[in-house]
């Protein structure tokens, strides 16, 4: 049982998505199951693959209000476009910038990138018009991306665009009937109240700003851009860039462009993607794992902004999204588990792993079927787990900027 035990705890705090992890991944578990008597047959059959999907990146270009606001934006969509090329997506841009002839990429059928046809005065409501397509569609994933200004009058938050303004109640309202995986990442000044409108559970939101009272031009859209597959910024070292590790990176980023001017700043990102309206900022993480617990009992984010990962490399590339949704749903699980361990028994808390961990390797098994014949796993008696550091809590977004940290 201590061997059970340690494979377990290996594979719990490592996870099976780096290379080195994945490879031994199927080999290690299957053994586990032999240990403790079960077999891949009990198991559900797997799906049949269905035709495969994509994913969807939604650029919103708000309106600039000068030209160089306007080239900076303009710059932040062309990386977040190439990425989108590189990854094989779809991706489709409303605002400033859609209808010029040289960006106008969608004409053809099979091209990644397509544009839509703003309208010059109310890019609002072809915002509006595309999220009901997409809801009608079934995407692999949509990534709705806002890059401009924002703007908070004490009560309301919204995105400037050109015509009439999007206000986070609006977008809430527009995104309910979209059933895809979905990432709303708001790159604009006074979009810390974003999160606490359109928060969900399993939905993605970061935010430039902690609150609607930081107002000043916010620059963190321009590192995400950047990093969002930039090979340095992977932290787990499993040979993609996450959402989380993007940003992550991007608000290291800020934070040293601040310093480096020696300015005061301006401007602390948010993520939530845990559905319960509070963000995250980025210093409460060590790695990709909060080191700071929430002082209301609250769970942590990171899990699933971790799964996002727009070009996907390897083994991943290569997973079909079925697997992959199953996959991320057993490591959900295996994290929601994680965070109550504290509150069980041990022989409660690994009888409860055990089998998870048997699931996955059955879906790296119908991957690699040769897996099963994996020998010599690595001696999991000199691994051990360690103990994860506590601290306080976390902060609402809201317009006041409303913290929850005890000091």
């Amino acid at each position: 049982m201590q061997v059970q035990r340690t494979h377990a705890a290996t594979l719990e705090h490592q996870g099976a998505r780096t290379p080195e992890l994945r490879n031994a991944c199927s080999g290690l578990l299957i053994s586990l199951a032999m240990l403790c008597g079960v077999s891949f047959a009990d198991d559900e059959p797997a799906a049949k693959p269905e035709a495969e999907s994509r994913q969807t990146v939604l650029l919103v270009v708000g309106a600039p209000g000068s030209q160089e606001y306007g080239e900076a934006f303009a710059a932040w969509a062309g990386r977040w476009r190439e990425a989108a090329e590189k990854a094989d997506a779809v991706c489709l841009r409303i605002g400033p910038g859609s209808g010029d002839a040289d960006e106008n990429r969608g004409a053809a059928e099979g091209e990644q990138v397509e544009e839509t046809k703003s309208s010059p005065t109310n890019d609002r409501d072809q915002l509006q018009e595309q999220l009901a397509i997409l809801s009608k569609s079934s995407p692999e994933s949509v990534w709705l991306v806002l890059i401009g200004h924002g703007t908070f009058d004490g009560k309301t938050a919204k995105f400037n665009l050109r015509g009439p303004d999007v206000s986070a109640e609006q977008l809430a309202s527009w995104l309910e009937p979209l059933d895809a995986p979905l990432a709303v990442i708001n790159c604009a000044s006074a979009s810390g109240p974003f999160v606490n409108g359109l928060s969900r559970e399993g939905r993605v939101i970061v935010t430039s700003t902690k609150s609607g009272y930081e107002y000043n031009y916010a620059r963190f859209g321009d590192y995400l851009s950047a990093a969002i597959i930039d090979p340095t910024a992977d932290l787990d070292k499993d040979e993609q860039t996450s959402l989380l590790e993007a940003y992550l990176a991007a608000s290291a980023r800020t934070q040293e462009f601040y310093e480096q001017e020696a300015r005061l700043a301006t401007e602390h990102s948010l993520l939530d993607d845990n559905g319960d309206a509070l963000g995250t900022p980025a210093e409460f993480f060590q790695g990709f794992r909060t080191v700071r617990a929430a002082k209301d009992g609250a769970s942590p984010d990171g899990a699933r902004a971790k799964q996002f990962v727009l070009l996907r490399r390897g083994r991943e590339a290569e997973m079909p999204s079925e697997v992959r949704r199953r996959r991320d749903e057993l490591e959900l699980e295996i994290e929601k588990l994680r965070q109550r361990k504290s509150q069980l028994a041990t022989d409660a808390y690994y009888t409860q792993l055990e089998p998870l961990l048997i699931k996955m390797a059955r879906l790296y098994q119908e991957l690699e079927p040769s897996a099963t014949e994996a020998s010599n796993p690595p001696d999991a008696n000199q691994t051990s787990e360690p103990a994860a550091s506590e601290g306080d809590g976390r902060q609402e977004s809201g317009g006041a900027s409303n913290k929850k940290i005890e000091q």
